[in-house]
């Protein structure tokens, strides 16, 4: 081996990442010496190991761990493809699925939708076409057609979904209860004395919104209360979808003493008329929403809201991926875990008494 002295500096490294190739040029033998060399291949010599390890330290030389782990066959690479990252609910269930991952020695690439299954699309062969070692995802808003989940199966990447998730007998998902959590919710206002209840309702081709419209409509069975049909608004679950369902609700004759939102923007939208209108809140109108978002402790009055265990699921998701990843090809029976909602109650919602004990 011929040796001379290096012209890369240490220093030079910390503006430019060290290479193999610049490690094989220093030391005058080739990339595939300094790659058996680094991972300790029997067929290099002590001698050769020790120079390339001792420069590879002098020049803080980092190994591209994508790129090994594309050569190996294998990756570390965690895809997670969800509707948009912004507000609480996405964002703590990435940091979930982030930690559990970066314990376990996984890094991920994040992916947004932002509500378009065309972009959706795009993702998944995004993070195919980066040989990911699994996929994480919640289904965007416009998502009817799910074919595109077929190539991921086919070439048997391990697939979860979350939250929003393809129904079916071979989807391994982790879900909310949200059933529970919207009956929760409903039955709270009822027991607040609310007797006409509304309920602004999400595209119920998702899951999670036809789910929590049956919690509301179990909750008003429950108390003998037959549905009203002119209380029951679809609303696309946005700040300014909020605003004209609550402006439709209090045009009618009867309108409603209380309102269960399938989402908190669009309950936040609704309190901003209210308001607007003079409508006191609690004491007119009783309002409580699902999600949990942080917006919730801003508003005043704070609003009643259903948490969805963001994290938790986060983690839950990754642990179903290891499951799946262990099974490596194996039989495998589909699993659903399924998260027990919470509902805090806070001032929008409770009349006369003063909350205590809750968030």
């Amino acid at each position: 081996m011929a040796g001379r002295r290096p012209s890369v500096k240490p220093s030079d490294a910390a503006h430019s990442p060290v290479s193999m190739a610049d490690l094989a040029r220093e030391l005058g033998v080739s990339m595939t010496t300094i790659s058996r060399a680094l991972s300790d291949h029997h067929s290099i010599g002590p001698a050769t190991k020790q120079a390339v390890l001792k420069l590879a330290k002098k020049l803080n030389y980092q190994p591209n761990r994508m790129a090994s782990a594309l050569r190996k066959g294998t990756s570390t690479l965690l895809g997670v493809i969800v509707p948009y990252i912004e507000g609480r609910f996405f964002a703590s269930v990435v940091h979930g699925i982030e930690t559990a991952a970066s314990k376990a020695g996984y890094s991920i690439i994040i992916c947004q939708s932002n509500e378009d299954v065309a972009q959706e699309r795009k993702n998944l062969e995004t993070l195919l076409s980066a040989q990911v070692a699994g996929i994480l995802v919640s289904v965007s808003r416009t998502t009817l057609d799910f074919r595109h989940f077929d190539k991921v199966r086919k070439r048997g990447v391990p697939l979860v979904f979350f939250d929003r998730i393809l129904e079916g007998d071979s989807v391994n998902a982790v879900v909310l209860n949200d059933q529970d959590g919207a009956y929760q919710a409903t039955r709270h206002l009822l027991e607040q004395g609310c007797r006409r209840v509304a309920h602004l309702a999400g595209p119920q081709h998702l899951n999670i919104y036809r789910n929590r419209r049956q919690g509301y409509l179990d909750a008003l069975q429950n108390q003998g209360i037959a549905p009203d049909e002119s209380l029951i608004i679809d609303c696309d679950m946005t700040l300014e979808g909020g605003q004209a369902s609550m402006k439709q609700l209090l045009a009618l004759p009867n309108p409603p003493d209380g309102v269960f939102s399938a989402g908190d923007w669009a309950v936040l939208g609704a309190l901003q008329v209210l308001k607007s209108r003079g409508v006191r809140v609690p004491q007119d109108v009783a309002l409580a929403g699902f999600s949990n978002e942080a917006l919730t402790m801003v508003a005043e009055p704070h609003l009643t809201s259903v948490d969805q265990r963001c994290e938790e699921m986060g983690q839950a998701a990754f642990r179903l991926f290891t499951d799946l990843a262990a099974a490596d090809g194996t039989a495998f029976s589909q699993r659903q875990v399924v998260l027990q909602p919470q509902l805090f109650v806070r001032e929008s919602s409770q009349r006369g008494a003063e909350v205590a004990g809750n968030k």
